[in-house]
């Protein structure tokens, strides 16, 4: 029987009198029958899908809210999965502390998203020949109730898990584009990161330039950056959709390149104006000479490319003649800018 809906896309099942043997083939039934359901969309053929946690009473709770909460935990663990995409809650073999800990994060940034509890913050991007600062890049934080902030890495992992990436790099996408509308100086960039997830989003390019419209900015002022390991997890999808919005008009810039096992046979396969060199060769460069060879080598054969070159991680004045001898145009990091919240800047 069927309850009522417990969020946009959830629904809960009650099953009365089965045990956990009847609850799991249930579930395994309901997935059967999703994925048997099949449409299109924009030319896509797509399959439906669904993550089932199963919890029993009085096991995992002995009323309603105490039962709904234990089968929610168990849904995060069944997202987790690859296959197999149901769970049932073991409170012998799991940590309900840390399942409910996920909970909370999920929670957390479902209702930072309406509660507007996401700031911006601008790094400057700035180009060496002159020290002029060309771009920005954006970055996310996120407030919690209390108005603590926490840091991308404690929440982007979680959003990425549990299917609410999206939603926060549209949130991104749309605040970065109106900012671009408020700067006085119209020759000012933005680059903006966009999730893996985000490549498999088909409507992404319809959404920035119907953003970019609705503003009335040039896409040329958007740099969406894509990093290289999230762009070659699936590289026919990642090249069609940066074609799209490169297409546009946006550029695009390849980040933390550098440290798959074969990111030069990429530079030749994805559109991209930008490499952005992983930080990692760029933070131990003065003292170790491998990492000066690494980084010489991306910045010369982006150059044959008709790339240009962003050094990450740019900590100190001694740097800055190194990476300029190498003909990196540009530079980020501390020595070059701490990350501020975009309402401090005046553009």
């Amino acid at each position: 029987m069927y309850r009522s809906p417990s969020g946009g896309d959830e629904f809960s099942i009650l099953l009365e009198a089965a045990d956990a043997q009847e609850a799991l083939e249930t579930a395994e039934k309901v997935h059967g029958r999703l994925e048997s359901i099949l449409f299109s969309e924009n030319g896509r053929h797509h399959r439906a899908m669904a993550s089932i946690g199963i919890a029993l009473y009085p096991e995992h709770g002995d009323n309603e809210t105490e039962l709904m909460a234990s089968a929610d935990l168990a849904m995060y663990k069944a997202k987790e999965k690859s296959t197999r995409k149901w769970h049932l809650l073991s409170s012998v073999h799991e940590s309900r502390e840390q399942l409910q800990e996920r909970a909370y994060w999920v929670e957390l940034i479902r209702s930072s998203l309406a509660g507007g509890r996401f700031t911006l913050m601008l790094q400057p991007i700035v180009f060496l020949e002159d020290l002029s600062i060309k771009h920005y890049e954006v970055l996310l934080r996120m407030h919690d109730e209390n108005g603590r902030l926490h840091m991308p890495g404690s929440f982007i992992p979680v959003a990425e898990r549990f299917g609410l990436i999206v939603e926060i790099d549209r949130w991104v996408v749309r605040e970065a584009i109106s900012l671009l509308s408020k700067f006085r100086n119209d020759r000012t960039s933005l680059a903006i990161n966009l999730s893996g997830q985000s490549l498999h989003d088909d409507t992404i390019k319809h959404f920035i330039e119907h953003e970019l419209d609705n503003r009335k900015v040039s896409p040329s002022r958007i740099i969406v950056e894509i990093t290289e390991t999230a762009a070659v997890a699936d590289l026919a999808t990642a090249r069609n959709v940066l074609q799209e919005i490169s297409d546009l008009g946006c550029r695009i810039a390849l980040d933390d390149f550098g440290v798959g096992f074969s990111s030069f046979h990429y530079l030749d396969q994805l559109p991209s104006d930008y490499i952005k060199i992983d930080g990692s060769f760029i933070q131990h460069m003065m003292s170790n000479d491998k990492d000066r060879l690494i980084v010489k080598s991306i910045a010369d054969i982006a150059k044959g490319f008709g790339k240009e070159v962003i050094a990450e991680f740019v900590d100190q004045e001694a740097m800055i003649e190194i990476l300029k001898s190498y003909d990196i145009a540009y530079a980020q990091g501390y020595h070059m800018g701490r990350p501020a919240e975009a309402a401090s800047f005046n553009i």
